[in-house]
């Protein structure tokens, strides 16, 4: 895909990865972005500063998406990639009980990381599938294709997401319509918590927000469907598929050196 003169809307785009995206796509020369974020006073600082069109939006209600679909499309023209991007990291209360966390944070975990991505597409599928055309990046995490120690809701939801995200590229392919997964370790946000160091995602080192897009535009100009900015995920998931239980072990034994 080519970012420059398309039309870009991107979700969580406040801080962190989505802002950093939204300004590389603007360097990019993106002719159309709009920004969106539960947060209303930062969306609207971003959107002044790369020159978007903001939109306080919560993710999780589907009629908040199709808002943001709609006077996109009004403003730019037809969106030709929608960054589904908005996260949230819930830990396990009890970190020796992997069922522990109530239902509301598992009902909020799949609600942003796996139906505002099927909002997304139900809002823009139809325009699409008829022009021929488009494109889907979804932020998961490598925590979808293999796991996230200490937080059930956050490996279950990212999962989830990656199943959903195989359905539309499998369904939609024929139709024009391009999906790729985001599915990065850890990532200098406000995300990752005040000592990011000692959690099981920085093992393999922290990238800044920056670095991960250009992970990003290289991924989309591909058209890979998966984009890993830390490449030795695809070894982790290749081991995970050849002996799931000695994978299983490992992932086990981490957990018990963490925790010292």
């Amino acid at each position: 895909m080519k970012l420059q003169n398309s039309v870009v809307a991107i979700t969580g785009a406040a801080n962190g990865i989505g802002y950093a995206l939204a300004k590389r796509f603007k360097a990019e020369g993106a002719r159309g972005i709009a920004v969106a974020d539960i947060d209303a006073a930062k969306i609207a600082a971003v959107a002044k500063e790369i020159g978007a069109l903001g939109f306080a939006c919560d993710v999780s209600r589907e009629q908040d998406i199709q808002r943001v679909v709609r006077e996109t499309e009004t403003a730019f023209g037809p969106i030709d990639l929608f960054c589904s991007n908005a996260g949230i990291g819930l830990a396990d209360p009890d970190r020796n009980n992997a069922a522990s966390a109530p239902d509301a944070d598992f009902a909020r975990s799949w609600n942003i990381h796996v139906m505002a991505h099927v909002y997304a597409a139900r809002a823009l599928l139809p325009q699409m599938i008829a022009r021929g055309s488009g494109y889907f990046l979804n932020t998961v995490s490598a925590a979808g294709l293999l796991s996230q120690i200490g937080s059930a809701t956050y490996s279950a939801s990212k999962h989830g997401a990656i199943g959903f995200a195989e359905c539309l590229a499998i369904t939609h392919r024929d139709h024009g319509i391009k999906v790729s997964v985001l599915c990065p370790q850890a990532v200098r946000t406000a995300m990752i918590g005040k000592e990011p160091e000692k959690g099981s995602a920085a093992v393999d080192g922290i990238i800044s927000p920056e670095e991960l897009a250009e992970s990003v535009v290289a991924g989309l100009a591909a058209e890979r469907f998966l984009i890993l900015p830390h490449p030795v995920v695809t070894d982790y998931m290749q081991r995970k598929t050849a002996d799931y239980d000695r994978w299983l072990g490992g992932m086990s034994k981490l957990r018990r050196r963490l925790q010292q």
